[in-house]
Formats: structure tokens, sequence, C-alpha cells
């Protein structure tokens, strides 16, 4: 089992238990600080099982915990799970993230309704059965009806990390084989959205079923639902699909350029090549036999079946691919049919940004609110990234649950921060913080404390239900700030968990840029906020980029790579991120020099 699959053990216990109730607090909070260490540790926890560790030395895992890993990790279930199923029903938990319905109320759903799936509770709420019940109302009932609905749009999705979890550990299986000359996966794993339906793997073999043999006994598949002599498709134990194909060397290029996507990308091309005589496909790029050129005005019109294939004229690399078509190489990035075609074949496509060009990152918080580490372990961990520069961006006040500080408590930190940095000439510490915008669009501190900040994140961590034109206005006013440099993670969504928060991104982004305030893009894989399109849209208007990884411990700044990512999905350069550039560039485009 991969850490992401024993935390989702430990977490649905913590989840039953508190369903249950009548449990003692201390434990379930024993479970949910356990999750917490398995998603954020970085070695995979069967590697420590295997050595014969003692996991207790875990940051909140004691020897029930451990003893929990050991057993999911050896046999790959949990009894104490098992028997605690035979007195709550499992489905439960899945009732407990619709908004609205927490513990309490499922195990009352479940009491008087005898509600036990998603699809029970729907037909009840329809009913009206839901509001009859003490606690609930018509106003409950209706939320729960429409989280439902987004319940279903994001189901059988994961999150891209996710994917980077399960995915790699496999890859690592195939590659030790000796039948596999080469893996690589596609499809939108490969394009790096920020969720994944199924994860499409391309193995070169001459030795096609060994592969397919390995594949099939990798230990975390679940099921095999097609097993072929060049194909299989098997779902892991986390229910992701995973679909093998094994191709010849000749046929790989062809074959990544046609399930790395996306589909409207391929159809353009099928376009492109049908123009210029040629069939292209997963098995290579074809002469047309008999054919001075064709001009498709339909999707209809693309296929080639029934036709006569010429010579072979690519299909070996994907660069090959490409050229055969007049174009260079495309980045997997761009491939969503958003001009990247007509780009290529006017030479005009961007130098994405890269990873190795992020010179700081601008939004972290240490143990002065709600992080694991001292300040003086983050700078240390951005000098050995390479950083030129850094911001702490602990909270303010307003979100008490972080632990978030006032004027006091910030004017310490200010000290604090001022003696460690003279200690560090080799970076460039900037006093920054992350400010609550309140409900009326005014900032969680003075402005006395704000003139002593090299650096202001504004975000907003709550009243996520203001009505577009109400957050629209709050917005607005606090970008309007005079001490206002960055919005922080800006449509406060979480991946599968919240929605983006209401508002006119086009009147937000104008006023970001009259007042010279950046736009982030938060890294943090739950996050990933601003999305693609968002920031292809603030780049229109002028409006400048961050990538943050808003990391609350050492390990996660290095979560910067999907904020690249995102960011090169929306064709955004080193000169449209300011951290990506010079200091004295990033703090001239703020207003700062």
């Amino acid at each position: 089992m991969e850490n992401l699959e024993i935390a989702a053990v430990l977490r649905e216990m913590a989840d039953l238990l508190e369903i249950k109730g009548g449990v003692n607090p201390f434990r379930i909070r024993a479970y949910r600080n356990a999750v917490y260490t398995v998603e954020e540790y970085a070695t995979p926890l069967r590697t420590l099982v295997e050595e014969g560790a003692d996991l207790t030395e875990l940051p909140s895992v004691g020897n029930e915990m451990a003893s929990h890993i050991v057993e999911l990790v050896t046999t790959g279930h949990l009894s104490r799970l098992v028997e605690l199923a035979a007195e709550i029903p499992r489905s439960l938990v899945t009732l407990i993230r619709l908004p609205g319905v927490g513990p309490k109320k499922a195990r009352k759903l479940w009491d008087e309704l005898g509600i036990t799936t998603i699809d029970e509770l729907e037909a009840a709420a329809a009913a009206g059965q839901v509001a009859e019940l003490e606690g609930f109302g018509e106003k409950t009932q209706g939320k729960i009806l429409e989280g439902i609905v987004r319940y279903r749009a994001r189901q059988g999705r994961f999150r891209l990390a996710e994917v980077d979890e399960l995915i790699r550990p496999l890859l690592d299986w195939l590659r030790t084989d000796d039948a596999v000359q080469h893996v690589e996966v596609a499809g939108s794993y490969r394009r790096r959205r920020e969720t994944v339906g199924d994860v499409d793997i391309l193995a070169i073999s001459s030795a096609k079923q060994a592969v397919i043999d390995r594949f099939l006994a990798y230990p975390q598949v679940l099921r095999v639902d097609l097993a072929g002599e060049t194909r299989a498709t098997v779902h892991l134990a986390s229910e992701l699909q995973v679909d093998l194909r094994v191709l010849d060397e000749q046929d790989a290029g062809a074959a990544l350029v046609y399930f790395t996507g996306s589909k409207e990308h391929n159809i353009a091309l099928r376009r492109r090549a049908l123009e210029r005589g040629l069939s292209v496909s997963e098995y290579g790029v074809f002469k047309l036999a008999a054919s001075d050129g064709v001009e498709p005005q339909e999707d209809a019109d693309l296929s080639t079946t029934g036709r006569e294939l010429g010579e072979r004229v690519a299909g070996r690399t994907e660069q090959q691919v490409y050229e055969s078509l007049g174009l260079p190489w495309i980045p997997p990035e761009l491939r969503e049919q958003r001009g990247e075609i007509v780009a290529a074949e006017r030479n005009e496509l961007p130098q994405l940004v890269s990873l190795e060009d992020m010179r700081g990152d601008l939004q972290m918080h240490s143990d002065w609110s709600d992080g694991k580490n001292t300040i003086e372990e983050m700078l240390e961990a951005c000098v050995s990234r390479g950083y030129e520069y850094f911001a702490l961006t602990d909270h303010s006040q307003a979100l008490a649950m972080t632990g978030g500080m006032d004027a006091e408590k910030l004017a310490r930190q200010l000290a604090a921060i001022d003696e460690i940095a003279s200690r560090h000439p080799e970076i460039r510490f900037l006093r920054s913080m992350e400010i609550d915008v309140l409900a009326d669009g005014s900032l969680d501190i003075e402005d006395g404390m704000l003139e002593r900040l090299d650096l202001v994140v504004i975000s907003i961590h709550s009243r996520f239900d203001l009505s577009t034109a109400d957050q629209t206005r709050r917005l607005v006013r606090a970008i309007e700030h005079p001490a206002s440099d960055i919005v922080g993670h800006p449509t406060g969504r979480i991946i599968g968990r919240r929605d983006a928060i209401e508002f006119d991104l086009a009147e937000v982004l104008d006023c970001a840029a009259e007042n010279h305030v950046a736009m982030e893009c938060n890294a943090h894989p739950n996050r990933l906020d601003l999305r693609d399109t968002h920031m292809m849209e603030a780049k229109k208007r002028g409006v400048p980029i961050v990538i943050s990884t808003d990391a609350h411990r050492v390990a996660e700044l290095d979560l910067m790579s999907y904020g690249v990512e995102q960011a090169r999905r929306a064709w955004l350069t080193p000169g449209d991120v300011l951290n990506a550039g010079p200091l004295e560039v990033l703090l001239s485009a703020l207003g700062r020099i």
C-alpha cells in the first residue's frame, strides 16, 4: 500500500468512529493526526515496514497506529476497520463529504430515515423528508441536493499529486523487468491536468506478453478488466484505472502523440494531415495513396478507414510526427487546442517557465501560525533549493484555527525575523504576512503594521457563500488597499472538496492590473489556484503572476513543481512570473520600489 492509501484507511476509521459517537475524542484525533503524518511523509511507509523500522518514531504515530500501518502494508486490509464496519455502514463516510452533513447528521439520517448511501439521501431530500428532521430544515436540504450534484461531477477523478504517488511505484515495477525497453505515461496525466480520470501507460518491448504479465502481477492490482496480447486494463486498490499498451519502437512516437491528446488537439492534427495527403494515427504517419490532399470540414471527414495507406513517413518519435505535419514539437501541457498548432506553425510557441527558473517562494508558514517548522528551518530549506529570496507569510488573527497573529505577535515575529535574517546573508528574507480579507473587503490588521512589511499577501478564508456581486466588491476593495501586493489562492477552491468562490473575474483582474497587484498561482495540488484559463486571462489583462507553494512544512516547498506545471498550461514564460525573475523586478512590478 502507498502512503495515500494508508492515509485513506486511517481517515475512514476516524470518520466512522465519529459517526458512531461515544468515542473518546482524543482517540479520533489520534487517527486524524496520523493521517496528516502519513500523507506528508516523503518516504513510502511500506519501505519502512520492509526494513523493520520503528514507526512510533514518526510524529503522531503511537503503538496502535504503527500496528495498523504494518497490518495494512503486509495484508492490504485493516481488521479493526472490518469490525467497525459491522457496526456502522462504511457508506456513511461518503455522506459527511457533502455540505450540511457532518458525522452527527449522518448518524441521524441513518437512525431516523435508514439512509446509508448518496442515492438514498438524494431520494429522501427530493421528497422533502430531510427537511423535516430536527436540525436540518429546507436550507440544509437544498445545500445537500446541490452538493450531491457537485459530488457526482467529481466522481472517478484523482488529484494530480495522488496519481503521482500511485503511478510512480507501478512505473518502477515495470522498469525493473528486462523485457521493458522504455515506459512513458500519456493522457491527461502527461498534460499535467489538475485531475486525472484514468492513466495511459505506453511501453516499448519486443516481448509484449512478458510485459503484460509483469503489469498484471503488480501487487496493487485490485481487478483485471482486460488482458490481451498487447493491451491490458486494471484497477488499482485505490480504484484508479490504468491502461497499458505495449508497442514496437517504430510506433512509439505516434502512439505517444495520440494517447497524450487532448482529443481536440488530435482532431486538429488529423485534419492537418489530411490536408497534406497524409494519415496520422497511433500507428504512425502514412501517405494516402492517390491523394492530392483534401480539406475536411467536419470531424466525420477525418476518418481514413477504407482508404489505401502508402509509404510510412514518421512514427518513431514525437518530433518526427510533428515535423511530418510541418510543425515543431509541441510541449504536452499546451496540447489542448487553444491555438498551439497555429502558434507552432508561425514559430511562436512560448518558451515556457520551468522549475529551474524559480528564484523564490512567496507564501509559506512557520510554527508561529499553523506551520510545522521553525522560521530558520524554512529559511534553510529555501537556501538548499537555491532560492535567492523568500517570503514568510504566517496567518493573521481572523483565522483563529491557525493560531494567526495580531499586531503584538507580528511585532515579536518581525523582531525574530530581523535577528535570523542578520545571520543569513545568503538569502533575502522578505518580511510578509498572509492577511485575511474580511467580508467587507477590509484587511485583518492595522495599517501601521502593514507598513512594516516588505510584501503583503491577501487571501479569503471565510464567507465563501457571498453573492457574486458582494464577493467582487470584497476583492476589489482589498486589492485597492495601498499595502496589497499579491492575492493568495484567489478563488479559494480546494479540488474535490470546495468549489471556487464566485466573482467577476474580468473586473477583479482589471483592478489588480490598475493597482499593480499580482495574482498567485497556489502550487499546492489540493488548490492549483488560479486555474490555467484564469492565468491566461490575467496575462491578457497585464496582471503579473507569482507561483507559491503555501508550504506549511519544509517538505511542501517541493510542491513548487505543480504550480510551474499549472503555469505552463497557461502558456506562461519566465517573464510572466514575477518570482522567476530578480527581486528588483518583482518589487518594482508590485510598486515596492
